[in-house]
């Protein structure tokens, strides 16, 4: 389905504030062990931008869940939603292990995983982050993968804020 509306923008403006707020409530409430070690820098504001709900709403949960997922336990996973000029970018980052640099223009490949063996003990099915390239690509965002080997992950999506009318 969403490599099916890759090419359609989207027409309709959703606020991307309620959509991560939404997804943490939703973490929090379930029974994912690591909800707790979320910590969130997400301002009151509103951050409008051009969007699929649905779709925007599972790009924030499979970045999200990666970092609980792969973060170390009992360390914070830090969900940052901060807006630049015309831009708005979602952060989330992790404490875990990181990634190999080597791995990361790989990461976003349909089955890709960087440890077979850790990936079968956590679950997953290798294609959540190629379905948040599809769903940024989609809502003409930019995806950026950062990573240090002992220190942790850091995901970030940056979109173009929805016009608004002065």
């Amino acid at each position: 389905q969403v490599e099916a509306d890759r090419f359609r923008r989207p027409t309709t403006p959703v606020d991307l504030t309620a959509i991560v707020r939404q997804t943490i409530e939703q973490l929090q409430a379930s029974d994912q062990a690591r909800a707790a070690d979320l910590v969130t820098n997400i301002p009151d504001t509103q951050q409008q931008i051009m969007g699929d709900w649905p779709q925007l709403s599972q790009l924030v949960h499979n970045i999200i869940s990666n970092a609980l997922k792969y973060g170390r336990p009992a360390t914070p996973e830090t969900v940052g939603l901060h807006a630049d000029g015309n831009r708005v970018t979602l952060t989330v980052t992790d404490q875990g292990d990181g990634i190999a640099s080597d791995h990361l223009p790989r990461l976003t490949e349909r089955f890709y995983r960087v440890d077979e063996a850790r990936s079968r003990s956590v679950g997953g099915t290798g294609l959540g982050l190629a379905i948040v390239k599809h769903i940024a690509e989609r809502h003409q965002g930019q995806l950026d993968i950062d990573s240090e080997l002992g220190r942790g992950t850091r995901v970030a999506v940056t979109f173009p804020l929805a016009h608004r009318d002065r």
